[in-house]
């Protein structure tokens, strides 16, 4: 199985320090209805404390997928299994329940995917609750593994870049829908399956100056980018990963698990374990 990271930004982040025309599939038609409406809440429990998380319902095939789990107890007893500290912690790895010290965990998952869904006014603000993904096309959800997002706090030089790479991302994925790109496609995933950044990169800026056509270039909307120079959070993923709930209560201990030492593939040295997940009445 391809590896469920937050794929592009964890290659330049754990080694080293779409467009809004885009309509995914299972976008809600009606979004400013679905704001109005109640939204689900769960409480997840941790062994670093409790965090009280809202599912947003614009996401809805997000949000049933995650719902439909947790009343399955499937996040009980799972693993932040990846951690890198000033852009996300991620968990949800079913092989991470029983994992002895130093398995290299990432690769588990449900056997279905769920469908991108993009909406403009859902961005990678700190707290944020997200799908992790392969390299996919379609940019479809992991069933499973999720990530919480801490990131940092931006201003208007590294926004800039943050576009830049956001850009750059979009252009490498229309590159893969190319069927002349399939085996210079192959390179890059076994890359990624090797954590090799020198060829990952290589391949990557390969694909990118393959796209046919120009592409609309995306910019990171005014009442965003106030939020990420005050609040923060990882802007590089937006468009590429679906964000689908944040945390309302407890947003610390996201920056406690943020915190601890880990090993060479971002895995906490001592466990840090969810001890229950719970949707709240």
């Amino acid at each position: 199985m391809k590896k469920i990271n937050i794929i592009m930004l964890l290659i330049s982040t754990s080694f080293w320090a779409c467009n809004n025309a885009e309509t995914p599939k299972g976008n809600s038609e009606n979004t400013e209805l679905e704001k109005t409406e109640e939204r689900a809440r769960i409480s997840m429990v941790t062994d670093k404390g409790t965090m009280l998380i809202e599912l947003y319902n614009e996401t809805p095939k997000h949000r049933d997928n995650f719902l439909k789990l947790v009343n399955e107890g499937a996040f009980d007893s799972l693993l932040f299994h990846r951690v890198i500290e000033n852009f996300m912690i991620q968990a949800g790895d079913p092989d991470s329940k029983y994992a002895k010290p130093g398995d290299v965990l990432g690769d588990g998952d449900k056997d279905y995917m769920v469908d991108a869904e993009f909406v403009p006014s859902l961005f990678h603000k700190k707290g944020v609750l997200a799908a992790a993904r392969d390299g996919n096309i379609e940019k479809a959800s992991s069933a499973m593994q999720f990530y919480l997002v801490q990131g940092k706090v931006y201003n208007d030089s590294t926004l800039a870049k943050a576009e830049e790479r956001i850009n750059g991302w979009m252009a490498e994925n229309e590159a893969k829908k190319d069927p002349a790109n399939k085996e210079l496609v192959k390179l890059l995933d076994q890359a990624m399956k090797d954590m090799n950044r020198e060829l990952y990169m290589f391949y990557s800026d390969s694909l990118k100056k393959l796209v046919r056509g120009d592409l609309e270039k995306y910019t990171i909307p005014n009442d965003q980018a106030e939020v990420y120079k005050t609040i923060g959070g990882t802007p590089q993923l937006d468009q590429n990963y679906t964000v689908f709930g944040e945390v309302v209560e407890g947003l610390d201990i996201i920056d406690i698990i943020a915190a601890v030492p880990t090993e060479k593939h971002d895995r906490p040295i001592g466990d840090v374990r969810i001890i229950s997940v719970r949707v709240l009445k």
